[in-house]
């Protein structure tokens, strides 16, 4: 677990060094899962450094509905995480998608690795947000698509973690 303090200061470093880059044109990113569309209405990247690989080691995925207050409202107070997100150890990116059907919301995490991702859930903005959370909420942390061998061994360890059944049945399209 990482002090909320150290996960600010860091944000705000990242912030200053300008390697916060918030993408405003998301037109063309969405997700489609089990039928229900969602566009995503914001994201956020960490600049890599020269030394990091280009391509993400694992993707953690969370879908759920808020019990209090509107979709609308909901948008916005998502931003109030966003230093405690950013700065969490090996976070690349985040998408925040809402069901255009049902109002439901998906967060698409990108992390340097599977441990990584894992540990997102006992994060402190996982954990607030898990006590906003309407029941039914879904998660799970996979690596990401051409980073695992072995599908048949990676599906096992995502279940042993408790970490969802295997691939999510979505595509997520990014802007070109």
């Amino acid at each position: 677990m990482h002090n909320p303090i150290s996960l600010v200061l860091r944000a705000l470093g990242l912030l200053l060094e300008g390697k916060l880059l918030f993408r405003r044109h998301l037109a063309r990113e969405w997700l489609d899962d089990g039928g229900e569309l969602f566009r995503a209405f914001r994201r956020v990247e960490v600049e890599p450094s020269a030394s990091r690989s280009s391509t993400p080691g694992a993707i953690f995925q969370v879908r759920f509905r808020f019990k209090n207050l509107s979709s609308e409202v909901n948008q916005w107070l998502s931003l109030i995480p966003i230093p405690l997100i950013v700065a969490q150890p090996g976070f690349r990116s985040k998408t925040w998608l809402l069901g255009e059907r049902s109002g439901e919301f998906v967060g698409h995490y990108e992390f340097d690795s599977l441990e990584q991702a894992e540990a997102y859930w006992d994060s402190l903005p996982m954990r607030i947000m898990r006590k906003r959370a309407a029941p039914g909420l879904r998660h799970s942390a996979l690596e990401a698509p051409g980073r695992c061998d072995n599908e048949k061994a990676h599906r096992s360890r995502a279940s042993r973690r408790g970490l969802g059944q295997g691939r999510p049945n979505h595509s997520l399209v990014l802007p070109v």
